[in-house]
């Protein structure tokens, strides 16, 4: 029986746990895009360490833990373009929907907000039918 399910138990986990470690701690939900989107647009000069701080750490901590793990396989496309196109797309959605994944599914859904489930409802029905799209219809991935 395949174990990889657990990984995602795992990281969702740790998402959760960090999440609730950061609302205790600064008193306010966990949004990632609001944190990157608060530096693009210097909305978020007030909090400026707290935001580098939570990206760095995005990006430091990955690389830090592939000793860990020999052989780390995302099953993401090798096409560039592709990735490129998907990244432009969620950042996109992430300003109209004002929020993503985590402020949204994560701490939205957990505090019963009825925007959190909506806009988790929409994300999800939105991926399924680009998945659709791209590997069934276009053959792209």
């Amino acid at each position: 029986m395949e174990q990889d399910w657990i990984w995602g138990l795992v990281g969702g986990l740790m998402i959760g746990a960090g999440a609730a470690v950061y609302l205790l701690v600064n008193g306010r939900v966990l949004g990632a895009s609001g944190i990157l989107g608060g530096l693009i647009d210097g909305s978020g000069r007030d909090t400026l360490t707290e935001r580098v701080a939570f990206l760095g750490g995005l990006v430091a901590v990955p690389p830090l833990l592939v000793p860990l793990y020999q052989v780390v396989d995302t099953h993401a496309t090798g096409r560039p373009g592709l990735l490129i196109l998907a990244g432009l797309a969620v950042g996109i959605g992430t300003r109209v929907a004002n929020g993503c994944t985590s402020g949204h599914g994560v701490c939205g859904m957990s505090r019963f907000s009825l925007r959190g489930f909506t806009a988790t409802a929409f994300y999800l029905l939105g991926g399924g039918l680009s998945v659709i799209v791209a590997r069934h219809i276009l053959g792209l991935v």
